[in-house]
């Protein structure tokens, strides 16, 4: 029986890497690289332009210009959704590897793993199987039970406003005039905020009101 072929795309800004996985793969009869880019906005566009060509698998990086590996992830799911995905990242950040995880991606592997782990992923996928390597599966359960292991912080109603006003940018006085209060007892809830959500700053509080789904 006759061994099917596979087209991919490979995405990554390092041109070392790019040149060490074509010639990993080189070896591999049934696989054939379509192209190989510097950042996801050139792979987007090119499975726009090519609607009539099958791509069978995206291998991509995190960080990359213009469009990372996790919007070019999610973009490819949207509009190609038969078309499958690997992420090869030095990155072990959690928050976005469970972004990755939410958005379908189809594997996740470091760019510290072994070649013969690099092609068991590729060819899992391929096969029409998932593959996340051992120390991925870890991350995220790890991150999992940290979060899980954090206390629920209670904001009461006034204080969820005065932190939506204050992601959306509004000035201490504009937040004063807004909810009818002096400016004196919004500078006390911001030092309260930061002090009771554990930040450090007005970013802070605004990374938490966007987490917490405030300013949808």
């Amino acid at each position: 029986m006759k061994q099917p072929s596979f087209t991919i795309i490979i995405a990554d800004d390092h041109t070392m890497f790019l040149d060490g996985l074509r010639s990993i793969l080189a070896q591999e009869e049934h696989i054939n690289i379509e192209l190989t880019a510097k950042t996801g906005a050139q792979v987007i566009k090119y499975l726009r332009i090519n609607t009539n060509l099958k791509i069978d698998l995206v291998i991509t990086d995190i960080n990359m210009p213009e469009m990372d590996g996790v919007d070019l992830n999610a973009a490819i799911k949207e509009e190609f959704p038969e078309t499958k995905t690997l992420v090869v990242s030095m990155l072990e950040d959690p928050k976005k590897i469970k972004a990755l995880t939410e958005a379908n991606v189809n594997g996740y592997l470091s760019k510290n793993a072994e070649k013969q782990e690099l092609l068991k992923a590729i060819k899992t996928i391929l096969n029409g199987e998932n593959y996340f390597s051992p120390r991925i599966k870890q991350v995220l359960m790890e991150a999992m039970f940290t979060e899980k292991s954090k206390p629920t912080i209670a904001l009461t109603k006034r204080e969820k406003q005065v932190l939506k006003l204050i992601a959306q940018e509004y000035t201490t006085q504009e937040i004063a005039d807004e909810l009818f209060l002096s400016k004196h007892t919004i500078e006390s809830y911001r030092k309260n905020l930061i002090s009771k959500l554990e930040v450090r700053n007005l970013a802070g509080l605004t990374r938490y009101a966007v987490e917490q789904g405030l300013l949808e």
